[in-house]
């Protein structure tokens, strides 16, 4: 009989001894885990969080540094071209005090040669004047001299004469 109850047993479900010794091995590795593995993985997990949140946090800081350090950049190039733009305007500024000082330098450089050129042409012009009377004087001293028939040796009387003539020239 006890092979006919072993045969009209279900083969699908396990001996109650085997039941027992899969709950008591069951228990002690639900134990073994609860107790040492699990935490290791706690331990472990909250470790990479920990990692993770510094990680996110040094990235945020990164990044507030390097909008900080953007936020100098563009300040300092807003300076740089402002700084440029200053430079630029008195460089044109001073390119036109110097080409005004070179154009008034010139003007009066222009009005000196210019006073100089008409000193120098009313000295000659005088010049000119006083040599053209001296020699009108000995010509018409000479003139007067051949129509007259005397010599105008004396030089009062010739001086008198070159006068006369030449304020007669200058009425007619």
């Amino acid at each position: 009989m006890l092979v006919v109850a072993e045969a009209s047993a279900n083969p699908l479900l396990p001996h109650l001894s085997e039941i027992v010794a899969g709950t008591i091995a069951f228990s002690l590795l639900y134990i073994v885990l609860r107790s040492r593995v699990v935490p290791m993985f706690e331990k472990a997990f909250k470790e990479r969080t920990e990692a993770i949140q510094g990680g996110i946090e040094k990235a945020e800081a990164a990044q507030k540094e390097a909008q900080a350090a953007l936020d100098q950049y563009t300040k300092s190039l807003a300076d740089a071209k402002a700084e440029a733009g200053r430079i630029r305007e008195e460089a044109r500024a001073q390119g036109a005090a110097i080409i005004e000082e070179m154009r008034a330098k010139a003007q009066e450089e222009a009005d000196r040669i210019t006073s100089a050129a008409s000193a120098a042409i009313a000295a000659e012009r005088a010049a000119a004047i006083t040599s053209l009377r001296n020699e009108v004087g000995n010509l018409a001293t000479e003139l007067a001299s051949k129509i007259v028939g005397e010599a105008l040796e004396d030089q009062v009387r010739q001086s008198r004469v070159v006068d006369r003539f030449l304020s007669e020239l200058e009425h007619n």
